[in-house]
């Protein structure tokens, strides 16, 4: 029996279309298993990447705890924990560390009342009523005892507010915890909890490094003289000479450092260590870490 031209033209057409279909499908599919490896390539070099920024941070860390730690004869070669960046290359990494004694900051637990209540006010917006009444309150929570302050707070009072839980009774262990106490709002605690420490377990603020907000939070002092102060410190430490005194008073250094390292990869991969260090005076133990966290 035989074919008719016709009908072998329709099934040849058919075969074709058949074929470019099958082509056009493998493209797809080949196109899609490219992609697909390639994203999976990107994504394991971002891992990559990411791992060895953040192993590169932890040494910057332990190097500045090493140079930190070491004597130097010349006063340029010494590092401080002054602030003041330091920059360098490994590979195709960029690493800034800088360094700064946790005396720089008001603490929650042996601050004196007063920086913290000028620290509410200056730098937390609150009148002098509102501060002095969230400083009683901060007294409260690290204080044993429901012996409870005019303006402070005991677990009646947390209660009474809906709260469920009460003050701790007990030392700060995390600046954390300030945010959880009565009459901190959210918006209150992200103003102030970058000046606050619980580490340095000082009375006073080391002027030769605290920031401006916590220079504002000394008393009889000016903003005026707080920037004149600022610029004369910041050309000291640029001309590797020590700071003037602050007009202020404060307290001295800590042996407790904070750090960041950031270290950026030349393929853009960021990371930043933060770290709070304090050495101890033990021969066998001269360090312990205290904080050991990312940005």
């Amino acid at each position: 029996m035989m074919t008719c031209p016709s009908t072998i033209r329709r099934q040849r057409g058919i075969a074709l279309i058949i074929v470019l279909w099958t082509t056009v499908l493998l493209t797809v599919i080949a196109g899609g298993f490219a992609f697909s490896m390639r994203s999976e390539a990107l994504a394991t070099q971002n891992a990559v990447s990411a791992a060895a920024a953040r192993w590169i941070a932890n040494g910057a860390v332990e190097r500045t705890v090493y140079e930190l730690a070491t004597p130097r004869l010349a006063l340029e070669e010494a590092w401080q924990p002054n602030g003041l960046s330091h920059v360098w290359r490994e590979g195709e990494a960029q690493i800034e560390v800088a360094a700064v004694d946790e005396g720089a900051f008001i603490d929650v637990n042996t601050g004196r009342e007063d920086l913290l209540k000028g620290l509410f006010i200056k730098t937390g917006g609150l009148d002098e009523e509102a501060a002095a009444y969230l400083v009683d309150s901060i007294v409260n929570w690290r204080t044993p005892g429901e012996l409870k302050r005019i303006g402070g707070a005991k677990a009646a009072d947390y209660k009474k507010a809906g709260l469920p839980y009460g003050p701790a009774n007990a030392p700060f262990e995390a600046v954390e915890e300030v945010g959880m106490v009565l009459g901190v709002t959210p918006e209150l605690y992200a103003r102030v909890s970058p000046f606050l420490t619980v580490n340095s377990r000082q009375s006073s603020a080391n002027p030769l490094t605290a920031p401006r907000e916590v220079l504002l939070s000394f008393p009889n002092v000016t903003e005026a003289m707080v920037d004149e102060y600022l610029a004369r410190r910041q050309e000291a430490l640029a001309n590797r000479q020590p700071p003037p005194p602050f007009p202020g008073g404060g307290g001295g250094r800590s042996p407790t450092w904070r750090i960041q390292a950031t270290v950026t990869m030349d393929d853009g991969t960021s990371f930043t260590r933060k770290a709070v260090i304090r050495r101890t005076g033990n021969p066998k133990q001269p360090f312990v870490t205290l904080l050991w966290g990312e940005a």
